[in-house]
């Protein structure tokens, strides 16, 4: 590569960065600029006079800290069931032997076709029968499984060389001592990846948690920054002071698990 293209290519990317930065910039901006400043005369993007007004009033107008104590409750479950229920499928789809395996892996990965609107009647109606509405169980338990962390950790478990796990059944190894002290360690990224995606993925939920919950105590975050906005009159500032607040720990989890979330992902396509 000239240096000439190096100068486009790097060009294009301060570029497509700048891009996706600034609505974050200017969600932290303005949710530190007064009311009066961000609707002055004179538009600019940093604030002249920084103020955490605006957070307090956020966290007066809607009980933020319950939202996000819900929220990390509950991505927190199905984050650990997910690592728990498509670990010990991949493994048997992986290591075990049984008949018609590779015809019933192909049917789990198939149910990733169907879109989850199309489950959320039949989920419902489950969750009404259960009396689980405005309840930490409703809104975990549909998603302790998912075709994707299976298809993630089988592809995980195909980077494992064999020849390890035979020799762990050479010494008189069970299977879930080969897949606890074995399989498990060795396939710490793929756990990782798969733990850092589904804790975001249900942290952003937001059509579930709409319908499950009427009780403003079981709200998660999504719905509880709603809260922020009235029919009459919306401040904006306070509104993405609310945003900021509930990004933060997505943000800080997404800086935890990036590594592992890309190289993750890309390892699948190596093998299987």
């Amino acid at each position: 590569m000239t240096n000439a293209e190096r100068i486009v290519v790097g060009t294009g990317l301060l570029a497509l960065l700048g891009f996706v930065l600034f609505p974050i910039v200017f969600t932290v901006a303005t949710s530190l600029m007064s009311p009066e400043e961000m609707l002055s005369g004179h538009p600019h993007l940093l604030p002249e006079q920084p103020t955490l007004a605006n957070y307090a009033r956020a966290l007066a107008g809607a009980p933020l800290l319950r939202f996000i104590e819900n929220s990390f409750l509950v991505s927190a479950a199905v984050t650990a069931g997910q690592l728990v229920t498509a670990s010990l499928a991949a493994y048997a789809f992986v290591f075990l032997r049984f008949p018609g395996r590779t015809a019933f892996f192909f049917i789990v990965l198939a149910t990733m076709m169907i879109p989850w609107e199309v489950t959320l009647i039949p989920n419902y109606l489950t969750m009404v029968r259960l009396d689980w509405l405005d309840t930490y169980q409703g809104l975990i338990v549909p998603f302790l499984a998912g075709a994707f962390g299976i298809f993630l950790l089988r592809q995980a478990f195909l980077q494992i060389p064999m020849e390890v796990v035979e020799a762990a059944k050479i010494d008189g190894a069970s299977h879930f001592w080969t897949f606890a002290r074995v399989v498990v360690p060795m396939a710490r990224p793929g756990l990782l990846t798969l733990g850092a995606y589904t804790f975001l993925t249900t942290w952003n939920m937001y059509l579930w948690p709409l319908i499950l919950t009427n009780d403003e105590a079981m709200r998660t975050v999504q719905i509880g920054v709603g809260m922020l906005m009235f029919q009459e009159f919306t401040e904006w500032n306070t509104v993405l002071a609310g945003i900021v607040i509930v990004l933060l720990p997505s943000v800080i989890a997404l800086a935890l698990g990036l590594r592992f979330l890309i190289g993750g992902l890309g390892a699948g396509a190596l093998k299987g």
